[in-house]
């Protein structure tokens, strides 16, 4: 008779996938300026300071290939996709 082996999973496992630093940077920008938006519109027009700050922040990383806060990401490891 044949014997029947069982199948096992694979040991190995694909590697994580993980969003590179210029997608985490946009969704971190869209999220602060819908928030913004939201607390200008409740609460005080001044929340709209922080709108401006969002781009700022965006023209930063295009002129100088960094911003506050693509080097705290990259200080916790996300990895950059752009190579500059």
């Amino acid at each position: 008779m044949n014997s029947i082996t069982p199948i096992r999973p694979s040991t190995t496992t694909a590697p994580a996938r993980r969003w590179p630093l210029e997608r985490v940077l946009f969704a971190m920008a869209g999220t602060m300026t819908v928030v913004s938006a939201v607390l200008a519109a409740f609460v005080s027009p001044w929340f709209l300071i922080l709108t401006a700050f969002v781009g700022l922040n965006q023209w930063m990383y295009v002129a100088f290939r960094g911003c506050p806060a693509s080097v705290a990401l990259k200080h916790f490891g996300v990895p950059a996709q752009c190579k500059w």
